[in-house]
């Protein structure tokens, strides 16, 4: 079965030439944010990869965005399976030879919201940090290589304003009561593992960021969200093209900077 599929008439030499145009993957981009967010960045003419748990998702995605008149590629990428990851990182590289824009948008809940922290379960501790932190992590590790290979290469880690110390420790914060302790968790180690691999690579040409969405009307957010789906693509969006004098190692919201 062909996972990668090529739905995209512009050749490398001219994406070479071109290096306004850049070769994104994001994961989780079958539906939501991600989707919007292979769908913002189609328009502006990138070579996205929709990156999906479940291949028939992923060019189901890449099919929609085919009726908008936008193309796509579709890759299979189970961020919590190590073969699954390793598969799609030899397939983009033989494809591409090289990534530009890693986006880590595939994210998960375990517990219900308003579960306290002493209720929350062991199995939803493991499985949120298995999806949120140690699927990131290895995703990371395996397309590394490919974004040092770009130009400009540029890490956007999907994050959120739960997993700020600061305002989870400040009463008079909108989120002191908004307390999902595994979630918040999770978040706050990307938030950590964003610094630390920003400062690695300090001396590069890669950028390494965290984003919050906002509060966006989907399966996770919920339709109380009182954020459109479309705005909440708009900080990754930004964070996967910025250019040579953009940010590295920070946490940003519709560019401005959030509290760690």
């Amino acid at each position: 079965m062909r996972l990668l599929q090529l739905r995209r008439g512009r050749t490398m030499a001219a994406e070479d030439d071109d290096m306004s145009k850049r070769i994104i993957l994001i994961t989780g981009a079958n539906k939501g944010i991600g989707f919007e967010t292979a769908r913002q960045l189609a328009r502006e003419g990138h070579t996205v990869i929709v990156a999906a748990r479940d291949a028939a998702k992923a060019e189901a995605a890449v099919a929609q965005l085919a009726r908008e008149g936008l193309g796509a590629e579709a890759v299979a990428l189970d961020v919590t399976d190590a073969a699954s990851i390793a598969r799609a990182a030899e397939q983009v590289g033989a494809r591409h030879g090289k990534l530009d824009t890693l986006v880590n948008n595939a994210g998960v809940v375990q517990e219900g919201w308003g579960t306290t922290t002493s209720q929350t379960t062991l199995d939803q501790w493991r499985g949120t940090f298995e999806a949120n932190v140690f699927g990131l992590v290895a995703v990371t590790q395996a397309f590394l290589p490919l974004v040092r290979k770009s130009e400009a290469g540029r890490i956007v880690n999907v994050s959120s304003i739960l997993g700020s110390l600061t305002l989870h420790a400040d009463p008079s914060s909108p989120i002191y009561d908004m307390k999902s302790v595994a979630y918040d968790t999770s978040k706050a180690a990307v938030n950590q593992y964003t610094i630390h691999l920003a400062h690695e690579l300090r001396d590069t040409n890669v950028k390494v960021n965290a984003a919050h969405p906002g509060w966006v009307k989907t399966d996770l957010g919920g339709e109380q969200a009182p954020m459109e789906v479309e705005d909440g693509a708009k900080t990754s969006v930004w964070l996967a093209t910025l250019p040579a004098d953009g940010p590295t190692g920070g946490f940003f919201h519709m560019r401005d900077r959030l509290p760690w």
